[in-house]
This record gives C-alpha cells, sequence and structure tokens, in this order.
C-alpha cells in the first residue's frame, strides 16, 4: 500500500494511521472501560502463549509489560481510531497491538536484547487471536465490568434513597392520578415506594444479562473455527483473565454465534433501555408533583440547584430531572443503533461490532453517571409538601368512589357533578341532601381506611 507516515510522538504504527486518515468522522473513541478490557486480553494473551510455548520469555514478558501499561491508562491518548471504522473494529485492535509492540520494542532495547527478539504487532502481540475474537470479547469484559462495578451500584444507592423517601412520606396522604386526572387517594411514600422497586427491578433485570456476557469469543480466531491458535488459548487465557479482574468468565460454547451474532450485547443494551425508561417515568412524575410552585401542583418541594431563566427572576427549574430525561432519550436512541447493528450479522462476522460496542458503554456511563446526579443532588433532598397534599384530597371530586357501595354507582356520579358544577366538596353535597349522617360519612371517607 506504499509508505504512511507516523507522527514520531506517537507509539502506534502505519496500520493505525491509514485508519486515523480513512476515518475521520465523529471524533469519538474507545473509552477507558474497553481499553482496559483489551490491555488485559493482551496481557494474558501473552502470558499463555509463554507458557505454551509460544513465544520467548524476552517477547512475553516485554509484550505482558507494555500491556499492563495500557490497560493501566498511560497510554490511553494512543488510542486514536475513531468508532466509525471497519465493521469488525480491527483498527483498534492494530492500535493497540502497535502500541504494545513498540512499547515491548522500547523496552528490549533498553535491556539490550538482540533485534531477534523484538516484537511485531502481528505475529507476537496478536499472537492466537483475531480483531473477530478479541473485539467481542473486550466488549463483553468491559460490559459486565461497566455494569456490575459502576452501574449497578448506583441504582441500589437510588434505590435506597427512594426507599428511605418511601418511609418518610408513608403518612402523607395526597389525590391519586390516573390520566393526569384525580383518582382515589394514596400516599406520597406508596408513589416512591412504586419508584423504589422499579429501580430494584432495573437492578435484577441487568443481572440477569451476565451468564451471557460471561462468555467470550477469545479462541474463535477469524471465523470461530480456532485457526492458528493453540486449543488450550481460550481457555487458558479466560483462567488468566478471571486470576486478574476476579470473576467467572469463560470461553463461549458456540464460537460461530460469539462471532456472527451480537445477541448478548442486543441483550444488554435492551435492559439498559428498560432502566432508563423506568428512570424517565420517576424523573417525570418528580417533575409534576414539583410543578408550581403557585399554579402547578407543587405536593413536593425540590432542592434549588440554579436559576432557572435567564429573564424570569426566582424561577426554579426541576433541571436534574431534565438532565435524565435526556439522558433516557439519549439511551433509547442508542439501544435502537444496537438493535440494527445487531441484525448486520453476515454469517460469521457481523460488521458493526465496533458501533455496538461504543454504544452499549455509552448508555452504561451515561445511566452511571446520571443516576449518582439524580440521587445526591435532588431526591436525597426532596420534601413533602404535606398541607399541599392533604387539602387536594378534601377537593377532590374522586372521593364519590367510597360512596358506591353505599349510594350506588349513579347516585354517586350524580353527586360528583353537583359538587363539580356548586364548587363544593363531595362531603357537603351528601351532608346538604342528608342522605348519609356526618358520622357516618367521616367513617366512609376516612383517608386512612381509602389507601
Amino acid at each position: 500500500m506504499g509508505e504512511v507516515k507516523v507522527p514520531k510522538e506517537m507509539l502506534y504504527g502505519a496500520s493505525t494511521q491509514r485508519a486515523v486518515l480513512n476515518f475521520p468522522v465523529s471524533g469519538y473513541r474507545v473509552g477507558r472501560p474497553f481499553i482496559h478490557a483489551l490491555g488485559q486480553i493482551k496481557l494474558s494473551a501473552a502470558k499463555v502463549n509463554r507458557a505454551l510455548g509460544l513465544l520467548s520469555p524476552a517477547r512475553a514478558n516485554a509484550i505482558m509489560k507494555a500491556a499492563r501499561l495500557v490497560r493501566d491508562g498511560r497510554y490511553d491518548d494512543h488510542s486514536v481510531v475513531d468508532v466509525f471504522q471497519t465493521g469488525s473494529a480491527t483498527s483498534t485492535n492494530m492500535n493497540a497491538n502497535e502500541v504494545i509492540a513498540n512499547l515491548a520494542n522500547r523496552f528490549l532495547r533498553r535491556a539490550g536484547s538482540n533485534v531477534k527478539e523484538w516484537v511485531h504487532p502481528n505475529d507476537h502481540v496478536n499472537k492466537g487471536q483475531s480483531s473477530n475474537d478479541v473485539i467481542p470479547t473486550a466488549i463483553h469484559i468491559s460490559a459486565f465490568l461497566e455494569i456490575k462495578g459502576r452501574l449497578i451500584p448506583e441504582l441500589k444507592l437510588l434505590e435506597k434513597s427512594l426507599a428511605k423517601k418511601a418511609r418518610a412520606f408513608r403518612t402523607v396522604y395526597k389525590i391519586g392520578r390516573t390520566h393526569l386526572q384525580d383518582a382515589t387517594p394514596v400516599t406520597l411514600g406508596q408513589e416512591f415506594g412504586g419508584y423504589a422497586e422499579q429501580v430494584r427491578k432495573g437492578v435484577e433485570r441487568l443481572a440477569k444479562c451476565f451468564p451471557t456476557l460471561r462468555e467470550l469469543a477469545i479462541g474463535g480466531t477469524a471465523v470461530g473455527t480456532g485457526i492458528n491458535t493453540h486449543p488450550r488459548f481460550a481457555r487458558e487465557v479466560c483462567r488468566d483473565l478471571n486470576q486478574a479482574l476476579g470473576e467467572r468468565f469463560y470461553e463461549a460454547r458456540n464460537h460461530f454465534e460469539a462471532q456472527g451474532a451480537k445477541d448478548a450485547c442486543v441483550e444488554t443494551s435492551g435492559q439498559l433501555k428498560v432502566v432508563a425508561v423506568s428512570l424517565a417515568k420517576i424523573a417525570n412524575d418528580i417533575r409534576w408533583l414539583a410543578s408550581g410552585p403557585r399554579a402547578g401542583f407543587h405536593e413536593i418541594k425540590l432542592p434549588a440547584l440554579q436559576p432557572g431563566s435567564s429573564i424570569m427572576p426566582g424561577k426554579v427549574n426541576p433541571v436534574m430531572t431534565e438532565s435524565v430525561l435526556q439522558v433516557a432519550a439519549q439511551v433509547i436512541g442508542l439501544d435502537t443503533a444496537v438493535m440494527l447493528a445487531g441484525q448486520s450479522g453476515n454469517f460469521e462476522l457481523n460488521v458493526m461490532t465496533s458501533l455496538i460496542g461504543y454504544n452499549l458503554l455509552e448508555s452504561i456511563r451515561l445511566l452511571a453517571n446520571v443516576v449518582s446526579l439524580f440521587r445526591s443532588k435532588l431526591v436525597d433532598g426532596i420534601e413533602a409538601n404535606r398541607a399541599v397534599c392533604e387539602a387536594q384530597i378534601e377537593k377532590s371530586l374522586m372521593l364519590s368512589t367510597p360512596l358506591v357501595p353505599v349510594l350506588g354507582y349513579d347516585r354517586a356520579a350524580q353527586i360528583a357533578k353537583e359538587a363539580y358544577e356548586k364548587r363544593k366538596t363531595i362531603r357537603e353535597i351528601v351532608l346538604e341532601k342528608e342522605l348519609i349522617s356526618e358520622k357516618e360519612l367521616s367513617k366512609i371517607l376516612d383517608v386512612r381506611k381509602l389507601i
């Protein structure tokens, strides 16, 4: 293909530079979690190849030292390939191979090693591997670790915070709403208990993805047959990965499924979407409950975080709920792209692997970040406006509902209509008509029984 000039300060080589020149598309790069996983894979592969006698100790040790530095984030600025590249992310794999090879050769030169011991990015760093099994493996590992180590802990903290509010608000009686119209009473605590349960179930849904994410494509090489790799390579790499990461990953049961399809990623993205939808529901409810403060519901008070308008003095907006809603919309969009990309597995390879990996990790990152902020900056500081909540109950026309067993549906509906037209309460109309004694009516309309 001819010569290509590589910036002298960069550690990558010609293959990476061609990708830089070919794909100046978005400026999006693979993130730290992915590089961490990829660096660990290269480290484990070199260690196993040394043990199998396929790499000399000098080469293997140099590769391992370099891969460890890449894994730990010392050379992230040398990971430069755009996400929208060759569909197998071969350029990303080669980017890592070249950086690790050049670092390894630097170490070998300093040690005075013979030129015969120098490291080649394909022959040595990539030994027993292909982009087609390495990249899916890195996606599974990084997504698993980020969900388990970042997102789920944040969701559990949010669930705990919402459950705490549910307990604190258990005696705050308020009007329920269906279709955005008044319904029978509930407590504010019951509403927040529902939110806590949504988050708890989100954690359960994400955990259900773990068994398939634990399956790794490593060892399948180009098409799933394992050509050019040792029969024990995949098993031993998984064993070393588990020792290094403290997890339980294992070789895929079927390498053709692991490389030709991305169903595990599509499933995981779908569960992330469900979490996003749950968070949007919670954020929207909180936004409505806090609306006002004088012309809305104003049943809860939110922490004031910043001025809400450049023109209206004194306006304070529910900004954290709006941030959650935007993240939810973004995650839903990213999931749609993952779903469409999942359909692009043609025979033995999916040619949108790079997009799938990026979107999956981006969804996890966005959700983990916004959940943390939503909890700490908003949920923890929510206060109930008890007076407003309880005043709305007495005014509600839906207090006609507990009259149905006594007066019948039609009669109760007529009372509700008359109360609405005369701008009176249900209690006032019933007492005016002397349909039920005041003592009995108080029992019927006892809000503690209605919830």
